[in-house]
């Protein structure tokens, strides 16, 4: 039987107004099992907080300027991995952000301002969901052992073709023939090349899916919202604040957000 005890854990706090961030590390810093408690005041910050120390729980404002809660979680899931993604714990004024919260799949929400019989009713739940990754990591741990010995990693393969459905006709479209792609709620427009005749067809597809589908030498993330043809980039344009306007061969322009743009220094091997 595998011990059901906690290991002290690193907690990461995000939240660009300091009182809030003193009211949670007030509470935070009695409790036994929390070890180290990391601060951040802004989303780029709590990214570079995770990708560094790899906290075992965030509590995460979802409000803030330029790069919000949910902006973060998005971005550590897509550029990192979702393992990557520390439990977390949205923190919110507004309480109609709580079923955002849970759609991103946050362990809880608290509402500012928060009484300590809520935030014990979440500690309660991050000490279960705790104690049961322990079981689940010893689990998974052994099945990647047996894995490794017996199999080999299969290749990937991408997506050549899509199967699109338009004014009751069924096209079969090649990938290649994309220029850029953009969100359209649970689905997407897919923009065409010139070549291929321009236009948009509506593909039944989040595009958080279709990005994983997708050949990474050829379409990349660049915005929570967009995905663009590598082949299709003409220019990019500084604006402000690390963000740049793409210009496709096309003449479209889109943004490149920067959350994302570590995406595409990634793939070009430069910074920007």
């Amino acid at each position: 039987m595998i011990p059901k005890r906690i290991e002290p854990i690193t907690v990461l706090v995000v939240d660009d107004e300091a009182p809030a961030r003193q009211r949670l590390l007030d509470v935070l810093c009695k409790e036994p099992m929390v070890g180290t408690i990391l601060e951040a005041s802004d989303g780029l910050q709590a990214i570079s907080a995770i990708e560094c120390h790899h906290p075992d729980l965030v509590f995460l404002d979802v409000q803030m300027p330029e790069l919000d809660g949910l902006s973060v979680m998005e971005n550590i899931v897509n550029t990192v991995s979702p393992e990557a993604m520390p439990l977390t714990v949205f923190v919110t004024a507004y309480d109609q952000h709580a079923v955002r919260a849970f759609e991103a799949n946050a362990l809880d929400y608290l509402l500012k301002p928060f009484s300590d019989e809520r935030y014990e009713t979440t500690m309660a739940r991050v000490r279960s969901r705790l104690e049961e990754r322990n079981f689940s990591e010893f689990g998974a741990k052994l099945a990647r052992m047996i894995s490794e010995v017996s199999t080999t990693a299969a290749p990937q393969h991408w997506l050549d073709r899509l199967v699109v459905k338009s004014g009751g006709i069924t096209r079969f479209l090649r990938v290649t023939d994309i220029e850029w792609i953009e969100a359209a709620g649970v689905y997407v427009n897919l923009h065409l090349r010139p070549l291929a005749g321009g236009g948009e067809l509506l593909y039944r597809s989040p595009l958080a899916e279709l990005i994983t589908r997708l050949d990474p030498a050829r379409f990349i993330r660049v915005h929570r919202s967009t995905i663009v043809n590598i082949e299709d980039i003409q220019q990019l344009e500084p604006i402000s604040h690390g963000e740049f306007d793409v210009l496709l061969k096309s003449g479209t322009r889109t943004r490149i957000s920067r959350s994302f743009r570590s995406c595409l220094e990634k793939r070009l091997g430069q910074s920007l």
